[in-house]
């Protein structure tokens, strides 16, 4: 039984975060609401959810046995290293905003729970469904 895969994780995580940030970004293009900001999130807090279920499948398909919370986590802090590193100093310091700002946010936070909850869910009906057919 495979347990754990790190390198699934980061790819799991690198193409949620190029679905997010596609999105994150692209949401500036189109202005609904006067808070581009507010705009961006809510855009991308619909977003995440099917951008996470593509995730967890990819990793998923391969066999893997990981806790959906846990897997979860570590797409999360995956996808938080390339927002360190590629989102905050290209999208948002030019922008006058800056890492403080970004991490701050609760936003974020509800982003990142949403996240994590989307693959621990992904993992139960999973889980669920492996039972259904042994049955």
């Amino acid at each position: 039984m495979k347990r754990l895969s790190l390198k699934q994780v980061a790819i799991s995580s690198v193409v949620v975060y190029i679905i997010g940030i596609t999105a994150f970004v692209g949401s500036y293009f189109v202005e609904i609401l006067d808070n581009a900001d507010q705009q961006a999130n809510y855009v991308l807090m619909m977003v995440i959810i099917p951008a996470a279920l593509i995730g967890a499948h990819l990793y998923y398909r391969r066999g893997y046995k990981t806790n959906g919370f846990e897997l979860g986590i570590l797409m999360f802090m995956g996808a938080m290293i390339l927002d360190a590193l590629i989102t905050v100093p290209v999208f948002i310091i030019p922008n006058g905003g800056d890492y403080l700002a970004f991490f701050g946010d609760p936003g974020f936070w509800l982003i990142a729970v949403e996240y994590i909850s989307v693959v621990a869910a992904y993992w139960q009906v999973e889980r669920m469904m492996g039972r259904l057919k042994t049955s």
